[in-house]
């Protein structure tokens, strides 16, 4: 712990209430004691004082920060207001403290910013676990529309605008949003995601916004939820159009107004989060149904990106199958297999529904069930196999018709638009529209 603070009777408290309670404490007079004192060592918490004599605790602030960015900061203060404490959370304080404060209090301080650390160490731990037992969706690529959802995920990153992800499941949203995230000014700060479908609304909303001792049936203490506990940082929201009207219009206060409550509570909150969220849905036509507020589609969608499916990027299935292949034979240490012509030839031709997430799971279950042997057709789920006996192939058994609208179909998805698909095929755009028009019907 880093005491922060001119006034000799309450550092000599804060030392003995701290070191009373196992803590080793460090102290610090002045703004340029204290940042050199975290230039030769690291700390958990710093307590600073609002004021050092000539010096603003709150301009310190960042400089600690930029020092040490995961440093918990907790500003002591003899004239706390509202907006003080706001002021300080926005610089990336965790709390404010005010004075006069009793040594329960700074007991009862400590042992909640350690909990909150001990989470967010489990937390990290966890995704570690993860990433290390799980390939991640490839956002390398190819094709001109993933490399374009790419692109605009790295220009929207360094501001604080809402981002809506659409696309079918499976596709990388996820990975996306990490990306913006990573690539932020927040990247330092906490990640948080949840999958809005699989709560019910109550523990949806208990698990955004947290809830008070009493609130409900089993709410045996107060419990902060993943909107403060990304205070700073990032929070997904994935399938946010599975949430209810209700939770929506809650949902729509913070995001407009960054304010939230507890369950139980008429406390009103504030919470520094950038929110990212993710569909499969068509939201618009949610609006002209009533089941989405247009209000908070307005807000979430700020900046739009797109994450093509699979099939609109046939240029990558190959390369991310081989990825897949490696990554899961050198988890079992075995030979890491090839791809047979006919192998490819059915990957080709599939249409993968489940997009990259489908095959990533095909692949670990060719490992799986037939270790060390190539990839055939034989060893991939039997409505993959099937594609392999109608993948075209020149000097195969197929009319000119079903080999020029495969061939015109992959040009497409491959490029940017129709024109530039036209341009390659050697055709014009209206000629290229009417054969796209009859491979519909």
């Amino acid at each position: 712990m880093l005491v922060i603070d001119d006034d000799k009777n309450i550092r000599a408290m804060l030392v003995l209430c701290l070191e009373g309670i196992g803590c080793v404490v460090a102290t610090a007079t002045s703004a340029k004691t204290a940042l050199a004192t975290l230039e030769l060592r690291a700390f958990d918490l710093a307590l600073l004082d609002l004021r050092l004599g000539d010096e603003s605790g709150m301009a310190l602030l960042p400089r600690l920060l930029a020092i040490r960015p995961g440093l918990a900061v907790v500003i002591m203060t003899a004239q706390a207001t509202i907006d003080t404490g706001v002021e300080a959370m926005k610089l990336g304080a965790v709390d404010y403290l005010p004075k006069p404060f009793s040594p329960a209090q700074i007991r009862h301080l400590v042992s909640q910013i350690s909990a909150r650390r001990a989470v967010d160490a489990h937390i990290a731990n966890l995704e570690s676990q993860l990433a290390a037992e799980l390939p991640g969706i490839d956002i390398a690529s190819e094709s001109p529309l993933m490399r374009a959802a790419v692109g605009m995920a790295t220009r929207v990153a360094p501001s604080d605008a809402p981002v809506l992800l659409r696309g079918e499941n499976g596709t990388g949203k996820s990975v996306l949003a990490r990306l913006i995230h990573a690539s932020s000014r927040r990247a330092t700060r906490p990640w948080m995601s949840v999958n809005c479908p699989t709560l019910s609304e109550d523990l949806l909303t208990s698990e955004l916004f947290g809830h008070t001792i009493g609130s409900f049936t089993g709410a045996v203490r107060d419990q902060p939820g993943r909107v403060e506990a990304a205070e700073g940082g990032t929070l997904m929201l994935d399938e946010i159009g599975e949430i209810s009207p209700s939770l929506q219009a809650k949902l729509l206060r913070f995001v407009q107004e960054k304010e939230f409550s507890r369950i139980g509570e008429a406390r009103t909150r504030h919470a520094d989060v950038r929110v990212i969220a993710a569909t499969n849905r068509n939201l618009e036509a949610d609006v002209i149904a009533g089941r989405f507020r247009e209000d908070l589609l307005f807000r979430l969608n700020v900046v739009e990106i797109v994450v093509p499916s699979l099939r609109e990027r046939p240029d990558d299935i190959l390369p991310m199958a081989r990825k897949f292949l490696g990554f899961f034979s050198a988890r079992a240490n075995l030979h890491v297999p090839e791809l047979s012509s006919m192998a490819e030839g059915a990957l080709l031709a599939y249409r993968w529904p489940g997009n990259v997430r489908e095959l990533r799971n095909a692949m670990e279950r060719a490992v799986i069930l037939y270790p060390g042997q190539d990839v055939t057709p034989e060893t991939l789920p039997e409505r993959i196999a099937a594609r392999a006996s109608v993948a075209l192939r020149l000097g195969g058994d197929f009319t000119l018709e079903q080999i020029e609208r495969e061939h015109i179909e992959r040009v497409t998805a491959r490029s940017a638009t129709l024109d530039d698909a036209a341009k390659l095929l050697g055709i014009d755009t209206s000629t290229l529209y009417r054969k796209r028009k009859r491979y519909e019907g």
